[in-house]
């Protein structure tokens, strides 16, 4: 039941970064919809094959790929943008 709760949590919240995505364009909340819609999918996936062990490496994976888009989108809006112009 748990893992339900989890699981539409994460989707309500990647709809709610999806609808700032939509209003602003902005990828930061684009790679945030995408990290917390790929957990909510993750925990659907988890509870339909009813696995207990959740230390095989494909989970690890999922997870890394998740929580390394939010570390990008934070990495990418706070480091300064390269100009093309060289002078």
């Amino acid at each position: 039941m748990l893992t339900g709760a989890i699981a539409m949590a994460s989707t309500v919240i990647a709809l709610f970064f999806l609808r700032f995505w939509r209003n602003t364009r902005d990828r930061f909340f684009m790679y945030f919809a995408l990290s917390f819609g790929i957990e909510g999918a993750h925990r659907v996936y988890s509870a339909l094959t009813y696995q207990d062990a959740e230390d095989s490496p494909l989970h690890y994976l999922i997870r890394l790929l998740a929580y390394g888009l939010i570390i990008w989108a934070i990495l990418e809006k706070n480091l300064p943008s390269r100009s093309k112009s060289g002078g």
